[in-house]
């Protein structure tokens, strides 16, 4: 029964989340911490951190993640199998009449306003990522080392277009560095 309902869900958050993985994290937060308290919030923030820098796509990293972290092999395939399901069956349904569509203006108005919707859910989820205590700390120099490492990295990414794999990775080896 617990299987069937974390692919309800993972499959609900799916079908509901518009704009990929990233807009994806608050609803996940809400279903997996808050209604069935299947991680904790610290939990939910430490997958969010290493699907988020994992090879693939965010919200399927966290769904097998949670899943398998729930009920183990069973659990990550019934999750991993929720949250691809609702976009498998729309890509096939849009590739199949987005010729036809691609120039509709209501589409495109539609698609115009999506666009600034997913962007404030990643903006949320970067705030509701920080808040979870994921950049401030407790005490001064833990606040201002991860400012530090996060200013670092988005200049190394923004500005300087550096690879994200090699920022990653330095970031990694600071945060060794600094806090073992």
């Amino acid at each position: 029964m617990e299987l069937l309902q974390l692919f309800i869900t993972f499959f609900m958050i799916g079908l509901v989340s518009f704009g990929g993985g990233y807009a994806m994290i608050p609803l996940m937060q809400t279903e997996v911490v808050n209604r069935y308290q299947w991680l904790t919030l610290d939990q939910f923030t430490d997958v969010t951190a290493i699907a988020g820098m994992s090879p693939g796509p965010i919200a399927v990293n966290m769904a097998v993640s949670i899943g398998y972290m729930h009920k183990q092999l069973p659990g990550a395939v019934a999750a991993t199998l929720g949250i691809i399901g609702p976009a498998f069956l729309c890509i096939l349904v849009l590739a199949a009449f987005y010729k036809r569509m691609k120039n509709n203006r209501y589409w495109q108005g539609s698609m115009f306003g999506v666009r600034a919707a997913v962007t404030g859910f990643i903006v949320y989820s970067a705030i509701i990522f920080t808040k979870n205590n994921a950049l401030f700390g407790a005490n001064m120099w833990y606040t201002l080392s991860q400012l530090i490492i996060f200013g670092g990295s988005f200049i190394a990414i923004a500005y300087l277009k550096k690879h994200p794999v090699y920022v990653i990775a330095i970031s990694g080896l600071v945060g060794i560095a600094l806090y073992s």
